[in-house]
C-alpha cells in the first residue's frame, strides 16, 4: 500500500489488509468481503469520546470507522473496481459470510475472496464481552467445490443450548475447526444451529 493509505489504516485494518493481500496476491477482479463482528469498535468509541467531550471530530477517523473502510482502503490502494461487502452478523458473522460468498458463486463468480477479521471491544463494552476475545484475522480464497468440500447447513437450536457459549470468538472456533481438518462442527447462536461439515 501506498504510505500514506497505510498510515491511515489502524491495527485492525492492517490485519485484514495483510490477510487479503497474502491471499490474492496481485490478481484482481476478484469479489472480497469483509467480515468484522465488531468493526472499528475502538475508533468509534474514541470518536464519541471526543463528540462527549465537545472536541472536534476528524473526518478522516470519522470516514475510517464505518464498517466498509477496510474494503474501501483495499480497493484503493489496488485500483481494483472489484465488488466488496462489508458484512457483521453477531456471532454468526463467519456463517453468514460465507453464505454471502456462496452466492456470488451460484451467480456466476469463479473465486470470493472472504476475509474474516475482529479484535477485542473497547474497555467500555467489557460486560458485554461473551468470549475470550483476541485479535485474528485470516483470509479464504474461495471457489466452486473441487475433491475436498466444506458444507455449511442451519436448523432451529434451543434457546439453553450448551453450544451457545464458545470460548473462542467464532470466527477463530470456525478457522481451528478448519485447520484441524475436524470432521464437523456445532455452533449454537440466537437459537440458529450451524452445522460445519468436512465431506472429502
Amino acid at each position: 500500500m501506498a504510505p500514506l493509505l497505510r498510515r491511515r489504516a489502524g491495527f485492525l485494518n492492517r490485519m485484514a489488509l495483510e490477510v487479503a493481500y497474502r491471499c490474492l496476491g496481485s490478481d484482481k477482479n476478484v469479489p472480497t468481503i469483509f467480515a468484522s463482528r465488531h468493526g472499528e469498535a475502538t475508533r468509534s468509541v474514541e470518536l464519541l469520546l471526543d463528540l462527549a467531550a465537545g472536541q472536534p471530530l476528524s473526518p478522516t477517523s470519522f470516514g475510517l470507522s464505518v464498517h466498509n473502510a477496510t474494503g474501501g482502503l483495499f480497493s484503493i490502494a489496488r485500483r481494483d473496481h472489484a465488488s466488496d461487502i462489508a458484512l457483521a452478523g453477531g456471532q454468526s458473522t463467519v456463517e453468514h459470510a460465507v453464505i454471502e460468498a456462496c452466492g456470488l458463486l451460484t451467480e456466476g463468480e469463479s473465486r470470493v475472496l472472504l476475509v474474516v477479521y475482529d479484535c477485542p471491544l473497547p474497555a467500555i463494552f467489557t460486560t458485554f464481552q461473551d468470549c475470550r476475545e483476541q485479535p485474528f484475522a485470516w483470509a479464504w480464497l474461495m471457489q466452486a467445490p473441487s475433491d475436498e468440500v466444506l458444507s455449511l447447513s442451519w436448523g432451529t437450536a434451543a434457546e439453553n443450548d450448551p453450544r451457545s457459549v464458545g470460548e473462542l470468538p467464532p470466527g477463530l472456533e470456525v478457522l481451528r475447526f478448519y485447520l484441524r481438518r475436524d470432521a464437523s462442527l456445532e455452533r449454537a447462536r440466537h437459537r440458529v444451529r450451524w452445522l460445519w461439515r468436512r465431506d472429502a
